[in-house]
């Protein structure tokens, strides 16, 4: 059957399963540059959003619509959580300097999920090496994936 006879309300219903993006389960603690993240995002996608009802584009208002609705839930859950300046255990949103068994060190900072970004430097607060660094001081060791980690520096950010 040509695709000319198909009902209208078929690629509607298409258009609309988009489908929704996954929101994590675990707390969203934020930084201050996180929630400032979100703020942008949330700016943007309006923006957007406002351009393609504009041109009547049904499918990119889909699929900005589902965007809109995971940021503004984030949003919503967000909790900002400064650390404590000079503590000394690691702390959600401080940097720890590392140092592997093999001499290498390694600088992360603990983020929130939606900010992290390994290749800049920051990890989720709820990965497997921030859980296993959290509560720890310096000259401690943690252990993650098999390799052994010393913790040789921390910073408030």
């Amino acid at each position: 059957m040509s695709r000319a006879f198909t009902r209208e309300e078929d690629s509607e219903n298409a258009i609309a399963g988009v489908g929704e993006r996954p929101i994590s389960t675990h707390r969203n603690l934020v930084t201050q540059r996180g929630l400032a993240q979100i703020e942008d995002n949330l700016g943007d996608l309006r923006d957007i959003l406002a351009k393609a009802e504009r041109k009547g584009d049904r499918e990119r208002i889909a699929v900005v619509s589902r965007d809109l609705r995971y940021w503004t839930a984030r949003r919503e859950s967000a909790e900002l959580s400064v650390p404590e300046p000079g503590s000394d255990l690691v702390r959600f949103g401080m940097g720890v300097t590392l140092e592997g068994d093999d001499g290498r060190k390694v600088h992360w900072k603990i983020v929130g999920e939606d900010e992290a970004d390994p290749t800049k430097g920051s990890i989720s607060h709820v990965s497997p090496m921030a859980v296993a660094l959290f509560g720890k001081k310096v000259g401690e060791v943690v252990t993650v994936n098999g390799k052994e980690w010393e913790i040789v520096k921390l910073s408030d950010g």
